[in-house]
């Protein structure tokens, strides 16, 4: 009969049987390459760890390779008077859709939409992926830091006037990131025409690099819209705040946030493999392997945006126990109105933003979720983006594994800050 890893964790009582288990952790999930000799130091950018019967191991008190905020990038967008508000003639409405991670990329094609056809913005609401699931734009986001963030540019008004005929609206699709050329030459006519319009955004692509075309410069109203514009409300920014504090108080002020989503992941089949070997997503087992592997010891504390806890993650919890979803760690008064409703729009803001301040943020899954979250890192100094990928041998360098739009600066949020 085989051994069951839980048991084995639960009845750690010595150190010999610590000891075992680090052998059968080494035996079942990392690489057959052995380490051989006595244990040898690895520098991580500060953090020692050890190599010791092929496991990583820290040293001096830190639990793993952590990296320090940067606070060297500022915005350096500015509004020239070309950008500054002209005299509104006829309106932009739109809807936030899909989650947080589309809402910051659709805010800021409608913001970009309404200044360069001289429209006013109406304050959108936010659907959910079901029917009749619609919640107010201030149930999640603060209106006045909407509304006063853009008066520079454009403006923007709460309601439709009455006068307004939803008849007298055409619908217009433009492609994310849209730029001034293309409104001007597809979407111009249609307002003139119409006087009013309803902007819904299509993703060609979630990539969010630079863009080759225009040699990496991104407008500065939509580096205004994309990064200076969307706050969470009150309410439910002070909650984020406390589920933050909690996930710290659970070790040594630190904790990794993991975009793993099972339902995403049965349906991407991540057995199957990408170009260089390299594979398209990761199950639990095979990220609890990548960071053991980069020196991230058994008392780390992991956040996980999988709604609800699912047995095929206990793998990670057995090797990381400190690991977490969302109803464990949000205080109980705030479960009724955040958790146990059926709309899962605030779980899904919740996610992105604990993804967006975590020390560390590892995406099991590629998508626009990943790209968005990277972007409001970079903005706040948080450069430790770890893709995970299998390595070969018993350790890695945390270094290797930082996202390419961080390495290689490619991320469209470095044509805003510098």
């Amino acid at each position: 009969m085989g051994v069951d890893l839980r048991q084995v964790v639960a009845g750690i009582l010595t150190i010999t049987m610590f000891v075992m288990l680090g052998q059968m952790l080494h035996r079942d999930y990392f690489d057959a390459n052995q380490v051989q000799g006595d244990a040898h130091d690895i520098e991580f950018h500060g953090s020692k760890v050890s190599l010791e019967n092929g496991l990583v191991r820290s040293s001096e008190g830190n639990n793993g390779p952590w990296m320090e905020d940067s606070n060297d990038l500022k915005p350096c967008w500015s509004i020239s008077e070309s950008d500054e508000a002209v005299s509104s003639k006829g309106y932009v409405t739109f809807s936030l859709t899909n989650g947080p991670e589309y809402h910051v990329s659709q805010i800021t094609d409608a913001v970009m939409v309404a200044k360069h056809l001289g429209a006013t913005l109406v304050l959108p609401d936010i659907r959910g992926s079901k029917p009749g699931d619609e919640m107010n734009f201030e149930d999640i986001y603060n209106v006045d830091k909407l509304v006063k963030s853009l008066e520079s540019v454009i403006k923007v008004v709460k309601k439709l006037p009455s006068h307004v005929s939803l008849r007298d609206i055409a619908i217009v699709k433009v492609p994310t990131r849209v730029a001034e050329d293309y409104i001007k030459e597809h979407i111009s006519p249609i307002f003139k025409s119409k006087g009013n319009i309803r902007v819904t955004t299509y993703f060609p692509s979630v990539n969010l690099r630079k863009s080759s075309l225009d040699g990496g410069e991104t407008d500065p109203v939509s580096c205004l819209a994309m990064f200076g514009s969307l706050e969470l409300q009150p309410g439910v920014n002070e909650l984020v705040e406390a589920m933050i504090q909690r996930l710290k108080k659970k070790s040594n002020g630190r904790f990794i946030a993991i975009d793993l989503r099972v339902e995403i992941l049965e349906k991407k089949n991540c057995r199957e493999t990408g170009a260089g070997g390299s594979k398209t997503c990761y199950n639990a087992q095979e990220i609890a392997v990548f960071l053991r592997k980069l020196g991230f010891d058994g008392d780390t504390t992991i956040y996980l945006t999988q709604p609800r806890w699912e047995s095929s993650l206990n793998i990670l919890k057995d090797i990381f126990p400190k690991t977490f979803t969302k109803e464990a760690i949000m205080p109980a008064e705030k479960k009724s109105k955040y958790l146990e409703l059926e709309n899962s729009e605030y779980e899904n803001v919740i996610d992105f933003y604990i993804s967006s301040r975590s020390d560390v943020f590892v995406p099991a899954i590629p998508g626009l979720f990943y790209a968005n979250t990277v972007g409001k890192r970079i903005a706040l100094g948080k450069p430790q983006v770890l893709v995970p990928a299998e390595i070969s041998g018993t350790s890695g360098l945390s270094t290797d594994y930082i996202s390419p739009y961080i390495s290689k600066k490619n991320h469209l949020a470095y044509s805003c800050f510098c």
